[in-house]
């Protein structure tokens, strides 16, 4: 029924609450936006163009890579995430220099 989370991933889930806890809203989105997206070197495939690893590979961990695409259940709760994050700006807001932008209802 569980399923197991990678240490990584887990890893930014804690850092995200924890941001948002103190309620630095922007470092909290740009920890979302490292899960979410990644900022590996290149882009998932580019490091197996042909029949020799690129050079650096092992520099790519999984700290880096995108964990969005691994599975769906992982990109709901990610989702979930940043839906969270969203709400709780609106909920307890902050000093303008710690928050994100988002579009409130008019």
């Amino acid at each position: 029924m569980f399923q197991q989370m990678e240490d990584g991933l887990l890893e930014s889930f804690v850092e995200i609450v924890q941001m948002t806890m103190d309620r630095d809203y922007i470092r909290a989105n740009d920890a979302y936006l490292e899960m979410a997206i990644g900022n590996a070197p290149w882009p998932i495939g580019v490091t197996m163009v042909g029949i020799h690893a690129r050079t650096g590979r092992e520099k790519i961990s999984s700290r880096y890579v995108a964990h969005v695409l691994n599975d769906e259940t992982q990109r709901k709760y990610i989702q979930a995430v940043k839906r969270l994050l969203t709400q709780c700006q609106k909920l307890f807001p902050t000093i303008p220099s710690r928050s994100f932008n988002y579009q409130s209802p008019v």
